[in-house]
């Protein structure tokens, strides 16, 4: 690499320096979700893990992820034992704001070896350009608004994930790809949206052959199912002996939280909540019934079931077929035309359209979007120009997450800096 150009570790030591100075900012509700499953899991036996409800933040998370955050409480009682009390809601002294603040940073390193290994992976007529889009990901203002300031693990989860997507990359790495997104379910369930991408890619690159989908290849189809049962035997098998798959998968996906999230994730369901908001007031002209039990529902942005006042309920249901339907073309392309280039592609996709029509659809789920894509924006201009307002609407639409005045100009410069520079390096970057 020209020296010209900072190495992927360079660049994480400088990240973690803002990082560490970022330690006494905002920090959101998140953070004693967080330590909350800290407590949950050092003070109590596994069985009871998804039934503890002492906090309104209860364990929600899959197995692994639970098993992940003992293992974190096993270093957390050095640093604080009362963080580790079930009892001690809304603890966060000093030592306990380091700890989980220095735990996001030290499992970010997931991360950087995953990006370390996609430019290594790069032939050496992309190193740059493979350099550049890993950089974008490492310094992405999202990741440092959302795991940084405002606390959650994105970092190591999406290390998680790049990784995966990089072994795909090759044919013999097609395997652990697999089993590695199968951990990464484990881990955190928002990655079922890009399931379907996975499931047809790994369905034809690796059991059916990339020549021909007559050719079979069994003992292919037998290691990958095999690996993947034994990873979710490995999260599952616990709680299917105790008998608590129900209770547990009631925590999983809670469908009675509603069509829309507290904070509008803006999608189609957002533009749906503001038409009824507007159709409210505009119903007695156009002489249209109105529910006025809904008329304060979360469409107003409030936590709860979703009600509309003027248009017809969105079931579950319907969320579901509507995002298969707008996922099917990427499919049917990666389908016909298995290449690593069309994988990412429709992993990109999924995303979108999961983010796009989804239930209950978080604002940080964009970055299933605009990771999955920083890998594809230097392929081609045409995947450019389609990156660029996506990473300028998609960082921009984190900003809420901040409302405290302190961090304006954290959130602000640093985004602002970040697409300048790496648009800017994009468009020189980008092929003709």
């Amino acid at each position: 690499m020209s020296e010209l150009y900072p190495s992927i570790a360079q660049c994480a030591v400088l990240a973690t320096a803002l990082k560490v100075l970022l330690w006494p900012a905002y920090k959101s509700t998140d953070f004693e979700v967080h330590r909350n499953w800290l407590a949950i899991t050092h003070s109590l036996p596994v069985q009871k893990w998804y039934y503890e409800k002492t906090s309104e933040w209860t364990l929600d998370y899959p197995p692994f992820f639970a098993y992940f955050e003992w293992t974190l409480s096993q270093f957390a009682k050095y640093a604080d034992a009362a963080m580790l009390q079930v009892q001690n809601l809304g603890y966060d002294s000093w030592e306990t704001v380091y700890f989980q603040r220095a735990t996001v940073i030290v499992t970010e390193l997931v991360l950087v070896y995953a990006l370390h290994l996609y430019v290594k992976s790069a032939p050496q007529s992309s190193k740059r350009t493979s350099h550049a889009a890993a950089l974008s990901i490492l310094l992405s203002p999202g990741l440092l608004i959302i795991d940084h300031i405002h606390f959650q693990y994105n970092g190591f989860l999406y290390g998680i994930l790049v990784l995966s997507i990089v072994l795909a990359l090759k044919r013999s790495g097609l395997l652990l790809s697999g089993i590695i997104f199968a951990a990464l379910l484990c881990f955190k369930h928002i990655y079922l949206y890009l399931a379907p991408a996975y499931f047809v890619y790994l369905l034809r690159a690796y059991c059916l052959g990339e020549k021909s989908i007559f050719r079979f290849q069994f003992t292919n189809c037998i290691k990958l199912g095999a690996g993947i049962v034994a990873v979710f035997a490995l999260a599952f098998a616990p709680f299917v002996y105790w008998g608590q798959m129900d209770q547990l998968l009631s925590r999983l996906f809670p469908f009675s939280r509603g069509l829309c999230h507290a904070y509008w994730a803006p999608n189609v369901w957002a533009m749906y909540s503001f038409s009824d908001r507007v159709l409210i007031y505009v119903a007695p002209y156009l002489k249209l019934p109105v529910n006025r039990d809904a008329v304060n529902s979360v469409t107003r942005g409030l936590v709860g079931d979703t009600s509309f006042a003027v248009l017809p309920d969105i079931p579950p249901r319907m969320t579901f077929i509507l995002t298969l339907a707008a996922q099917a073309l990427p499919l049917i392309k990666l389908f016909f035309q298995p290449t690593w280039d069309n994988f990412v592609g429709a992993l990109t996709l999924c995303g979108y359209a999961s983010f796009l029509f989804g239930w209950h659809v978080h604002e940080k789920a964009i970055l299933l979007v605009i990771i999955p894509f920083s890998l594809l924006a230097l392929k081609d201009r045409r995947y450019l120009g389609a990156f660029r307002p996506l990473a300028v609407s998609g960082h921009v639409s984190l900003f809420p997450l901040l409302f405290t005045a302190q961090e304006f100009p954290i959130k602000t410069v640093y985004t602002i800096f970040w697409l300048v520079g790496f648009l800017f390096a994009f468009d020189n970057l980008a092929p003709a």
